[in-house]
């Protein structure tokens, strides 16, 4: 399992065995819930021994604290080293045979302003689901609904059925800080997206895993995950010849149309879940400097 090497490695380390300058208690304190939460990260992605960790899982890890879970570059880089020291004493100790994150660095933190799609590349994103087909139905409800909500993918991802009100027309997102809640308005073509998904298509898809409560069930009839996601959305994109995309692309696209339509800068914080204020002015400047609306 991969906590019980964890548990090793910390030992070793409350044990002096790996040297003075890592016994510090406050060291060993964040090694421990550092390791321990890639742990639960990579458990999420089956990985049952550190000898099926690649390097591609721990870059994913990186990019997931960064992306979804907004974490500063400081603390990604205390979590890179973490799991450095710890790769280091895998191979010393022989658990691996070489070390898949020697020289992997942290994402460089986009410190340029967010990349956003125009009114052209998301109407030809649209155009490319086959909404006739049931697969097209689903892929067309996730796009909706991830466009005019602002969700991250993550989120998106993690609702389940008693999530969507279709009646008072809202989606609530349960929010990783402190189960914080958001209430997020659907507009009407995200609702009848959705509407469409549920009635038509996710009763056949759920045939197999009747007791599954997952909003968006992948082809298995089980939960769609944010990698079945990532590769849905490229899908779509290339054929519409978009180059690069990420589906945080409709998320900023999402803030900059609100901005744009008036909503305060407060509100448009709330609505994306942003713990600073600071995290939703970077819009501000796009608006500003004339980034045109994608709605």
């Amino acid at each position: 399992m991969l906590q019980d090497v964890v548990n090793e490695f910390i030992n070793s380390l409350s044990s002096g065995e790996l040297g003075r300058r890592e016994t510090n208690r406050n060291t060993i304190v964040a090694y421990k819930n550092d390791l321990s939460q890639a742990c639960v990260y990579l458990q999420q992605r089956q990985k049952e021994s550190w000898q099926q960790v690649t390097r591609e899982d721990i870059a994913d890890y990186l990019l997931e604290m960064r992306e979804t879970q907004a974490y500063r570059p400081a603390t990604i880089a205390r979590k890179l080293a973490s799991l450095k020291s710890f790769f280091r004493y895998l191979e010393r100790t022989g658990v691996i045979a070489s070390d898949p994150i020697e020289d992997l660095t942290s994402p460089r933190i986009q410190k340029d302003l967010p990349q956003v799609l125009n009114q052209e590349q998301i109407n030809s994103l649209f155009r490319q689901v086959e909404v006739e087909t049931p697969a097209g139905k689903r892929d067309f409800a996730l796009l909706q609904l991830l466009y005019a909500t602002g969700l991250r993918v993550s989120e998106l991802v993690a609702l389940n059925l008693d999530d969507i009100e279709l009646e008072r027309r809202v989606v609530i997102c349960n929010g990783r800080r402190n189960g914080s809640e958001r209430v997020l308005p659907l507009p009407p073509t995200a609702l009848e997206a959705t509407k469409v998904y549920l009635e038509q298509v996710r009763p056949s898809m759920v045939e197999r895993h009747p007791d599954e409560q997952a909003l968006f069930l992948n082809h298995h009839g089980e939960r769609l995950t944010r990698q079945g996601f990532w590769l849905i959305i490229k899908g779509y994109a290339k054929r519409a010849g978009i180059s690069e995309i990420t589906p945080h692309m409709l998320r900023h696209s999402f803030a900059i149309a609100m901005l744009q339509n008036g909503m305060e800068l407060r509100s448009v914080q709330e609505l994306l879940g942003h713990a600073h204020i600071a995290t939703t002015q970077i819009y501000s400047l796009l608006v500003r400097e004339g980034v045109k609306s994608t709605v």
